[in-house]
């Protein structure tokens, strides 16, 4: 920051360089007094100066210009005041101070401490000094004290007059002085510069008012939403610039306005509005304003970022394995729902490959980029299945988290839910899971507030949902409303030649896994086509699966294929039987009110038997 020394006769200026030269090399010393000073003062300032030391009416009158540059004036101390009086008493007893107050300050409390007779003839302006001067003498001083321009006059005039003379010390404490303002300027304007770039830059508008309601700050962002640019908004009044804002009733009030929804133009702006607090007096007002679009933006990267992290989707349609007519077909059905934004109802038994279509449709969707949420409705209670899709606040029941919890649809927001087997939806969940796919909005637990949700649904089940309707098991208004187009998966036995092309895939997958080199002879496969699988593409790989673990190096031959089904058949009739007959048992049992002997009778066995069977039904 630029320094300079302005010193007002060539007497100063020697001095100035012989004391600063020391410590204060960086400061620049120039000859300039009064008028003259001022124009020095101006090329100075063009130059980058921004601190000039100087003395007197010089500083002054360098004021007064109205320069932009802070001016540190040079004291006269009282050592000076006393070397100008001491040599002022060779002229007389009576002596006549002609100066500026700020150099004279306190002199005339050493005429009794000097013996002398001191008067004051203080003057404004050098244009004042002339008359001052004359009337000093003609009230019969001996001699006159001052600065330059007292001296000059007197001289023109043949009179004697004394130099009051800066010396080193005052010269110094002016340096000094002008060092420490060049730090503390430095440092604001750091922080000024901080504080510009904070708010140059900042996301949302800033509008701020000194106490008269004045704007002091028009950021660039609340230039781009009020379409007002910061030159004419600067210094105006803002009830007049912008009297919908109503901050002047934050400056009268003193109180925060918060949540204030604005329209400007096609924009809704989010307005914030607290008072500036300088010693318990209100001394401005800021306003905020935020682009309700960009804060929904803020929220979908947000969702997307943290709270969808692990929801994604990682079937496409080129995992759908086969070519028969049937398969082929629904897959093109399920491309073509995957462009649109409707519901989807998945039908198909069970192991068919539901959640594979309901993820292949999502990444073939406009939705692909969010986040994909899977959700098995049998899976857990009914309240816990609540909370989960919808969320709960802090306290909202017992075990709660403190901060609270988005639900499922918060985090598939912008993307897509997958509600599997929601058949076993209880009917006051799918009451609720109706009301948010016909408002698109959700309440968590335990709050009043609602959440915006933007989220495709596809919905699942094995179960003939129309006639759970039919018994009032299911919602038919959630029923219709999710059966906007649905989409059956066809079981293996309606397509038996893709059979051979899943087993090849799985023994290809399983066989490397275990480090073997498999294949299924073509009578394998044809054993693998005839079977009926029941369980679908899941029973069909579990039983590959365990053939790659279970058979050696070579080729799989349609009596290690049939020994493997027939287990799995025995095995699958043997917990058909067990469950059952221990279903009948428990009938027996509630009927006979827990006798026994009576169940034993209805059940045609002895009680003994029926012991037996408890006990190995129980040790299962």
């Amino acid at each position: 920051m630029g320094i300079a020394f302005l010193a007002p006769d060539e007497s100063m200026l020697t001095t100035a360089r012989k004391v600063l030269a020391p410590s204060h090399g960086d400061i620049a010393i120039h000859l300039g007094l009064l008028s003259g000073g001022v124009t020095v003062a101006k090329e100075l300032v063009a130059g980058g100066t921004e601190i000039i030391v100087t003395r007197g009416g010089t500083a002054a009158a360098i004021r007064s210009a109205g320069l932009a540059v802070s001016v540190v004036e040079v004291p006269i101390t009282g050592f000076d005041l006393i070397r100008a009086v001491a040599k002022a008493r060779a002229y007389g007893g009576r002596i006549a101070v002609v100066a500026f107050p700020s150099m004279v300050f306190g002199i005339s409390c050493l005429g009794p401490i000097l013996g002398v007779d001191l008067r004051d003839y203080i003057f404004g302006s050098e244009f004042e000094a002339e008359a001052n001067v004359q009337r000093a003498f003609a009230d019969g001083a001996d001699v006159v004290v001052g600065g330059v321009i007292t001296v000059k006059i007197a001289a023109r005039h043949s009179r004697p007059a004394v130099f009051i003379e800066s010396g080193a010390e005052g010269i110094i404490q002016a340096a000094e002085e002008a060092k420490r303002l060049a730090h503390a300027r430095k440092l604001e304007k750091v922080k000024t510069g901080l504080f510009k770039t904070v708010l140059d830059n900042a996301y949302e508008g800033v509008i701020s008012v000194d106490h008269d309601g004045r704007v002091t700050v028009f950021n660039p962002v609340a230039q781009r939403i009020t379409g007002i640019g910061e030159p004419a908004a600067i210094g105006r009044s803002i009830t007049e610039l912008w009297p919908q804002l109503r901050l002047a009733d934050v400056l009268r009030t003193g109180r925060d306005d918060l949540g204030q929804l604005l329209r400007i133009k096609d924009k809704r702006i989010l307005c914030n509005k607290i008072p500036i607090i300088v010693s318990g007096q209100t001394a401005g007002a800021v306003a905020n304003l935020q682009d309700v679009s960009k804060i929904q933006q803020m929220e979908e990267r947000i969702r997307r970022e943290i709270y969808a992290s692990g929801h994604v989707a990682a079937f496409t349609f080129d995992d759908v394995l086969g070519n028969t007519p049937v398969i082929e077909n629904t897959v093109r059905m399920a491309k073509d729902f995957a462009a649109t934004q409707s519901a989807v109802l998945i039908l198909g038994e069970t192991g068919t490959g539901k959640e594979v279509f309901a993820q292949s449709i999502h990444n073939y969707s406009p939705r692909a980029g969010g986040p994909f949420v899977a959700v098995n409705c049998a899976a857990l209670p009914s309240q816990i299945l609540e909370s989960e899709l919808f969320g709960y606040v802090g306290g909202a029941f017992t075990g709660a988290a403190k901060g609270g919890r988005p639900g499922l649809f918060e985090v598939a927001h912008r993307g897509t839910i997958f509600l599997d087997e929601i058949a076993e939806m209880d009917l006051p969940t799918q009451g609720k899971l109706l009301r948010v796919l016909q408002e698109k909005k959700v309440m968590r637990l335990g709050s009043d507030k609602v959440i915006p949700v933007d989220v495709r649904v596809i919905a699942a089940t094995n179960r003939t949902l129309k006639q759970m309707v039919a018994e009032n098991a299911f919602r038919a208004d959630l029923y219709y409303r999710l059966n906007v187009l649905r989409l059956r998966i066809p079981p293996l036995r309606e397509r038996v030649a893709d059979i051979p092309v899943y087993a090849r895939h799985f023994l290809a997958r399983y066989a490397a896994t275990a480090g073997r080199g498999l294949t299924f002879t073509p009578g394998a496969l044809s054993v693998l086509a005839s079977y009926p699988w029941p369980g679908n593409i899941r029973e069909l790989e579990n039983t590959v699966e365990r053939i790659a673990v279970v058979c050696r190096e070579g080729t799989v031959t349609d009596a290690a294929v049939a020994q493997m089904l027939a287990d799995e058949q025995e095995s699958a009739i043997q917990t058909f039987v067990r469950e059952n007959e221990s279903e009948e048992i428990k009938k027996a049992l509630a009927a006979a009110r827990g006798k026994y002997g009576e169940a034993a009778k209805m059940l045609g066995m002895s009680r003994s038997t029926l012991w037996r069977k408890l006990k190995k039904f129980s040790g299962r």
